[in-house]
């Protein structure tokens, strides 16, 4: 019975540590998303990293920048957490704020070093699919590739005709955003916009130039 008790007392105490760091875990993603600064500093200070991602390998950062937490944002900045990390899917955090239209996350990101061009999808898609059309506004001010083409074959202004978000469409031709180019199928953003059935989008291409 000794032998067996000690072997508990044994057995606890490996799993304490792990269930403990579990706690603190689901906790700290908890709290980044509750947007409780004071707690996550506690937690931090405890020996967590800002770095923490969550199961689906989206950091910290990127969960502040998605649910919209600009104070939270500018806390884990300013304990390195990283702006330019990508999650397994290639997004970051600066491409949630953008997609999700958290303008001041979207600054403040930019700011302390978030790319605004690269590879694959970018901001400006994200922006532009959701018809954000201040951040698209914001990201070209910054220097963001106006024709940049997705994995899907689309640039932002056919994303934005795609789905009929006019004020994006207009921010981007704006800043003389190519009407020519063509998709996958051969299909320009005028054209996607007739797809759509979209008079007022269709009218402000074709006054850019667009053909089909």
């Amino acid at each position: 019975m000794k032998r067996f008790i000690s072997a508990c007392a044994i057995a606890f105490a490996v799993l304490l540590p792990n269930v403990c760091g579990a706690q603190s875990f689901e906790l700290l993603l908890k709290s980044v998303e509750a947007g409780d600064v004071p707690k996550v500093e506690s937690l931090l200070n405890q020996g967590l990293d800002a770095n923490t991602a969550d199961l689906q390998g989206n950091s910290l950062l990127m969960i502040a920048a998605r649910v919209g937490q600009r104070d939270m944002a500018a806390f884990l900045i300013s304990r390195k957490a990283s702006v330019t990390r990508r999650s397994p899917f290639g997004d970051t955090a600066l491409m949630f704020a953008s997609l999700k239209g958290h303008l001041p996350i979207v600054r403040l990101l930019v700011d302390n070093g978030a790319e605004v061009s690269h590879s694959g999808w970018t901001p400006l898609h994200y922006a532009a699919v959701e018809g954000h059309a201040e951040i698209v506004k914001y990201l070209l001010e910054k220097g963001a590739d106006k024709n940049a083409v997705a994995p899907n074959g689309y640039t932002p202004l056919m994303l934005a005709s795609l789905n009929g978000k006019l004020e994006a469409a207009r921010m981007l031709l704006y800043e003389d955003a190519d009407v020519s180019v063509r998709g996958p199928k051969g299909e320009t953003a005028l054209v996607i916009a007739k797809g759509k059935n979209n008079p007022e989008l269709i009218s402000l291409l074709r006054r850019a130039g667009a053909v089909d």
